[in-house]
C-alpha cells in the first residue's frame, strides 16, 4: 500500500487513526447516513445524561448502523467491489429508517 492509499483510507485525529467514509458512496446516501450518525451521537449524550441505559444502547445501535453504512466500521471498503459497498450502505440506511 502506498502512502497515498493510506491517506485515502485513514485520517488521524488526536493521534488516533480513524477509517474514512467510503469515497464511492453517492453524496445523497452519505448525507442521509451522516444525518443518522449525528442523531445517534446526540442521542447517546442525551440518554447518558438522563441515565437511561436502554436509550444509550438504542442510540449506539443507530451510530453503529450509520458507521457501517458509511464504511467506517465493518469490512474494509477498499477490499470489496463497489456495488457491494453501495448495497451495504443502502441496507444500513433502510435499517436506520425503520428506527424512526
Amino acid at each position: 500500500m502506498t502512502h497515498a492509499d493510506d491517506d485515502a483510507r485513514w485520517m488521524v485525529i488526536g493521534g488516533r487513526r480513524w477509517r474514512r467514509t467510503d469515497p464511492c458512496l453517492p453524496a445523497d446516501l452519505v448525507e442521509a447516513l451522516k444525518s443518522h450518525l449525528g442523531r445517534g451521537r446526540s442521542g447517546v449524550g442525551v440518554a447518558k445524561r438522563a441515565g437511561d441505559t436502554d436509550a444509550v444502547a438504542a442510540a449506539r445501535t443507530r451510530v453503529g448502523l450509520a458507521k457501517h453504512g458509511l464504511g467506517e466500521r465493518g469490512p474494509y471498503w477498499w477490499d470489496e467491489p463497489e456495488a457491494d459497498r453501495i448495497a451495504r450502505a443502502r441496507e444500513a440506511l433502510a435499517e436506520l429508517e425503520k428506527l424512526e
